[in-house]
């Protein structure tokens, strides 16, 4: 068992020797103690451990489906945990010093290319009572760009059709104004005429995509209605509603979309995060981005 003040002069150290931020150092003294658990169970601690049990629980993090970077981002709060005992004195050596972390790997994200899209939305039976909606669902997820979270959440009270424009709640309750396109508009609009006819649920009046019993819909049904569509399209690739977002984004950037307005459409904090749509176009990047979408050329 860890002592309980060892772990607060640890705290100490990474705000005052590391200088790190209050969510930092909380990340860090959690993945220590999750770390000192396992040990318990071995019959360990941290103060006696060699570098195989800290190879061990590597090992049982990547079992239990722990991401790369997650696993990452463990082993260097292990190294660091490490270092503090060695300097403070508790421990003469390091067994995390040869602590490998995982390779990450340069993950390309699946892209569907436009005829496969095109496919998926001729394969929609406009005259089942979900057709339009599934439709509206598609051309919304791929012609903005939207997260699964995000269009479960789009409110009618946020979407300006006359204007082509919608307010998106996105990651930490951040929200930021994305065109719609004309085409998505359309869809949309076919969608609220079945909608209307619909009993909806108290307290799901503003929601735009309703189940048929007249709830909110779940990303978890939104993930069903992809999956089936793609089936039913005759799609091997193995897609999700995230496939409709890299493919607007990769689409953008094969249009010559700014790196930038792409950026500010996803509601990436950092244009990094963006960059990993490079991979298929590395021309300079040009114009506005509504004139570079397959849906706005048409």
């Amino acid at each position: 068992m860890l002592p309980r003040n060892l772990l607060a002069l640890y705290k100490d150290y990474l705000l005052l020797e590391r200088a790190l931020a209050a969510n930092s150092i909380e990340a860090y003294t959690s993945d220590i103690a999750q770390l000192t658990e396992f040990l318990d169970e071995q019959g360990n601690d941290a103060l006696h451990c060699n570098l195989s049990l800290l190879q061990q629980y590597v090992a049982l993090l990547h079992e239990l489906g722990v991401q790369p970077r997650s696993q990452a981002r463990v082993v260097s709060s292990i190294r660091s945990f490490f270092r503090f005992l060695v300097v403070s004195g508790e421990r003469e050596d390091n067994p995390a010093e040869l602590l490998q972390p995982p390779a990450i790997p340069a993950h390309l994200p699946t892209v569907l290319t436009v005829e496969e899209i095109e496919r998926i939305e001729q394969s929609i039976d406009l005259s089942h009572p979900q057709g339009h909606r599934n439709l509206a669902i598609i051309e919304t997820l791929y012609g903005s760009g939207l997260r699964v979270s995000e269009l479960v959440n789009l409110k009618l009270s946020n979407i300006n059709f006359d204007l082509g424009y919608m307010r998106v709640e996105g990651k930490g309750s951040k929200q930021r104004l994305v065109p719609l396109s004309p085409l998505a508009v359309e869809k949309i609009r076919y969608w609220l005429i079945d909608r209307n006819e619909q009993t909806i649920k108290p307290h799901n009046e503003d929601f735009l995509f309703l189940n048929r019993r007249g709830a909110q819909l779940t990303r978890a049904m939104i993930f069903t209605i992809v999956k089936q569509l793609a089936k039913e399209a005759g799609i091997t690739k193995t897609i999700s509603p995230h496939t409709f977002r890299h493919s607007f984004a990769t689409h953008l950037l094969e249009g010559g979309a700014s790196l930038r307005a792409i950026q500010q459409m996803l509601g990436h904090e950092s244009i990094i995060t963006t960059q990993i749509y490079t991979h298929l176009d590395m021309e300079f990047l040009r114009k506005e981005i509504l004139t570079k979408h397959p849906r706005n050329r048409r």
